[in-house]
């Protein structure tokens, strides 16, 4: 890849429509009851609609977690876990740096795999990332840097990667308010749940 030439990269002129959000996300799985149990129960989505297998060859579920009739729906149409080839992972913001917190004990209270928690490097959100039943990767994190209309993109050398909610929190990047609300969330034992690594045995 050629890093600086995909820099060179500007946005095309003329085009006819503005994109306003990115809307929804649909994810195939291979047990539509165990994923739909987890979205629903783990992570708090509600179900809008279900479409039966005579509708969709699977089923397919609907589920929402604001005003939108959907933010992800589900396709029964996988046999096994995801290879992960074409989705990365898929993240979530929360309103403030405690709910990450939470939902890292919360995810270690339900036995979900945390494949990593603390401060990834561009764009600096503090996040706890994890995967679906189906092994797709999610993401929950807050502090997002917002690119305003002069287009000031923070530079890499305020980047701060660190591998853990406490370490991201001691150390904050610059213009970056790491405060909790509640600091004994941190002290949250990890022994409320079993830590599960993903591949392990897990009800997920």
């Amino acid at each position: 890849m050629d890093a600086d030439a995909i820099r060179k990269l500007r946005k095309g002129q003329g085009i006819p429509f503005t994109l306003t959000k990115l809307g929804h996300v649909v994810l195939n799985c291979a047990d539509m009851e165990r994923s739909v149990r987890f979205y629903t129960e783990v992570l708090g989505f509600e179900i809008s609609d279900v479409y039966p297998d005579e509708m969709v060859k699977g089923g397919m579920v609907f589920m929402r977690f604001n005003e939108d009739h959907h933010g992800i729906a589900l396709v029964g149409s996988m046999s096994g876990p995801s290879p992960n080839i074409e989705l990365n992972h898929l993240a979530f913001e929360v309103d403030t740096l405690d709910e990450v917190v939470l939902a890292r004990n919360h995810l270690r209270h339900h036995g979900v795999a945390i494949d990593f928690e603390g401060r990834r490097r561009a764009g600096v959100q503090i996040a706890v990332e994890f995967r679906d039943p189906d092994g797709h990767r999610l993401e929950i994190y807050w502090g997002l840097d917002r690119v305003k209309a002069d287009g000031y993109i923070r530079p890499a050398s305020q980047w701060k990667l660190a591998r853990s909610l406490r370490q991201a929190i001691a150390d904050p990047v610059v213009g970056q308010d790491t405060t909790l609300k509640d600091p004994s969330l941190l002290d949250a034992s990890a022994d409320a749940g079993v830590e599960i690594k993903h591949g392990g045995t897990s009800r997920w």
